[in-house]
């Protein structure tokens, strides 16, 4: 690979932030925290997953009450 000059990175870098600012919104995806609750609740196996760990859960307190 070349090694471009100086110039020729900074024109890069330019077009780069010029194709950055013209997303609207900035067009960078955030994910929302709550389509990962809505996954969890209605996914089968997720839910085996939960139900497993609250035994776990519940075992775990059970044998470390007096």
């Amino acid at each position: 690979m070349p090694q471009l000059s100086l110039e020729q990175r900074v024109t890069a870098l330019e077009q780069c932030l010029a194709r950055l600012l013209d997303r609207p919104n900035g067009s960078v995806e955030i994910k929302d925290w709550r389509e990962s609750l809505r996954f969890a609740s209605t996914d089968p196996a997720m839910q085996e997953i939960i139900a497993e760990a609250l035994k776990i859960r519940d075992a775990d307190r059970a044998q470390a009450q007096p």
